[in-house]
């Protein structure tokens, strides 16, 4: 129970840390929030009064330490305040579309765990013609941009073969056979850079295990090589997966900027980048902070289930 309460109690202060950044970049954003407002598009500047006004219906007049304190019980109690473009809540906004990317990156992870850990697994026979070939295919997975494989992943299987769409996105509760199509390709290009990291990290933790003492009494009792393999080498190689897993997540969090714009696909990282592009600082604030939350609290649960298989983890 102690190494939880430590746990969570260095996500709270991490929360915090993240939202004083997060309110201190607002700060030095240029321009007055109250001017760009009211600002109509037409060049002419607004009324001085006006402006002054707005100040104070937003608060921008008080203290920095007051506006700070009005911030964060804001996040707090889910009032994460209105867009400047449409006027709809920002989380109204961010719930409409979080589903979605969460619901991308879970189909990613689940592909990376399944093909990185059946490539590693293949690979743990040192200097064999499978290692060779899943280490170099590791590699360029590594390498490669993930808009770019995307790119050829929707010039062979969307416009040559027609298997699946290029891009778009599927109500999953209308059209399930659908939304799966619609979203594979954009996991499998999510996937293929985390996928060759997880195949490396298997390879090397199934190769470690295999020099171990009970393994080879294992094997000396008369138990059948492949049942040790997948019973006793596998299972336990995959404990430091736990870990890669987790950052790995947060990874492809952020990776869904660039898959969602090849894609065409209506998430959050796509909100995130029509209210930069907008100037929409309500909603960059409020993207920003959710995908923060949420990377701080995939890594607290990762780090208690680590803590949980390893025991060593909770004594360090």
């Amino acid at each position: 129970m102690l190494f939880i309460a430590k746990r969570l109690a260095m996500g709270v202060g991490l929360v915090l840390l993240v939202l004083t950044l997060i309110f201190s970049a607002l700060q030095l954003v240029p321009g007055d929030p109250a001017v760009l407002l009211l600002s109509t598009g037409d060049g002419g500047a607004p009324s001085p009064e006006a402006v002054a006004a707005l100040r104070e219906q937003l608060g921008l007049n008080q203290p920095l330490l007051t506006q700070y304190f009005s911030f964060l019980g804001g996040v707090f109690t889910g009032d994460l305040g209105e867009s400047f473009r449409t006027s709809q809540p920002v989380l109204e906004a961010i719930g409409a579309r979080l589903p979605r990317t969460l619901l991308l990156v879970a189909y990613a992870t689940i592909l990376s765990i399944v093909i990185g850990v059946a490539m590693g697994a293949l690979a743990a026979r040192r200097g064999g013609w499978v290692d060779t070939l899943v280490t170099a295919l590791s590699s360029i997975g590594v390498a490669l941009p993930v808009f770019v494989f995307g790119a050829v992943l929707i010039l062979v299987f969307s416009i040559t073969l027609g298997l699946f769409p290029a891009g778009g996105y599927v109500d999953p509760s209308k059209d399930f056979l659908g939304a799966i199509k619609s979203l594979t390709l954009p996991a499998i290009s999510l996937a293929v850079g985390f996928a060759a990291q997880i195949a490396r990290m298997t390879r090397s933790a199934v190769l470690e295990v295999q020099t171990q003492d009970w393994v080879r009494t294992a094997k000396s009792i008369g138990l059948a090589p492949m049942t040790v393999f997948r019973r006793h080498v596998l299972r336990n190689s995959l404990t430091p997966v736990v870990t890669v897993v987790g950052i790995g997540f947060g990874t492809l969090l952020g990776s869904t900027v660039l898959v969602e714009r090849v894609f065409n696909y209506p998430g959050l990282s796509s909100l995130l980048v029509d209210g930069v592009t907008t100037r929409d600082y309500p909603v960059v604030q409020g993207v920003v902070i959710v995908i923060a939350m949420l990377f701080i609290a995939i890594n607290i649960v990762v780090d208690i289930t680590y803590g949980i298989l390893d025991p060593r983890v909770r004594r360090a």
